[in-house]
């Protein structure tokens, strides 16, 4: 098993450069946001039947990202409590420091394509192009949350975990950092992940009060995994890039996927399009800071 947005002259400045260089960049055109408030992380749309998550029509907002503390937009589509995003495993290769390797610490890890590597490692990651949208609010009231920052990562079409897996050990692509902006998005461009043995297809995530909070892990407020829908993974598994996970992947169900097994509610996202064309992968996601 193997689970830019800086100037190039800084990519070895460290996570400092990057901080200070976004809040005086954000400070420039205007954002303003409280610090210290309260918040959580929630997705809605999944369930918790136990079957196969099926796509259905994909809908997200646009903006710009905020880099202060979190705090609850002042507009909301409802004051009405949402049930939380469950919190799951991290897994064994999160690059977050917790286990060995720290990717939140590097300059240039707060950016919105994660398909290539940044700093001095300099490989891509290949596979079906997906965008990445998730809406970040607040689970006791449906306001969106802004200046949150959200860490995205997940394999590659061959399964291995940039920074940990055999062979791609120096580099540090499919990992990356953005803020939600006053709607409580954040966005990423990356590729579609393998299945490999053992494990539904999935995208891991966390989500810290603000952009400084990063260079700790015992910061984070959240750590959930996105259960990728059944038509999609097969559409997908079905391409010459990911030999082998048809294989891996007629041998799981959601059943007995270690994370998935006792549902899904609020982790199945909303996906669109096709292998060829790339895909919209979209969810609106609710837990305690």
């Amino acid at each position: 098993m193997t689970d830019h947005d800086h100037d190039a002259d800084h990519h070895d400045e460290g996570l400092a450069y990057d901080v200070g260089t976004i809040l005086t960049r954000r400070r420039m055109i205007g954002l303003a946001v409280g610090a210290g408030a309260a918040v959580f992380l929630a997705a809605c749309g999944g369930d918790d039947s136990g079957a196969s998550p099926a796509s259905t029509t994909a809908g997200a907002a646009g903006g710009t990202a905020s880099s202060a503390g979190a705090t609850t937009a002042a507009s909301s589509v409802a004051d009405a409590a949402l049930s939380a995003v469950p919190e799951e495993t991290a897994g064994p290769f999160p690059g977050d420091g917790s286990n060995g390797a720290n990717a939140l610490n590097q300059s240039g890890i707060v950016r919105s394509d994660i398909r290539s590597s940044f700093g001095s490692a300099s490989g891509t990651a290949d596979g079906v192009p997906i965008d990445l949208e998730m809406t970040i609010v607040d689970a006791a009231t449906n306001k969106a949350v802004e200046g949150a920052a959200v860490y995205v990562w997940h394999c590659d079409a061959e399964g291995r975990y940039s920074m940990y897996s055999n062979g791609v050990t120096d580099e540090n692509y499919l990992r990356g950092v953005q803020v939600t902006d006053a709607s409580g998005l954040v966005k990423f461009t990356s590729v579609y992940p393998a299945c490999y043995s053992g494990r539904w297809p999935h995208i891991h995530y966390e989500v810290y009060p603000s952009v400084d909070a990063i260079t700790s892990s015992s910061n984070k407020v959240a750590t959930s995994q996105l259960a990728l829908p059944d038509d999609v993974n097969t559409a997908v598994y079905a391409t010459s890039q990911y030999d082998g996970s048809a294989a891996n992947y007629s041998q799981i169900s959601l059943a007995t996927d270690m994370v998935f097994s006792d549902g899904t509610t609020n982790e199945v996202p909303t996906v669109t399009g096709s292998t060829s064309e790339g895909y919209k992968v979209a969810i609106k996601s609710p837990i305690a800071f």
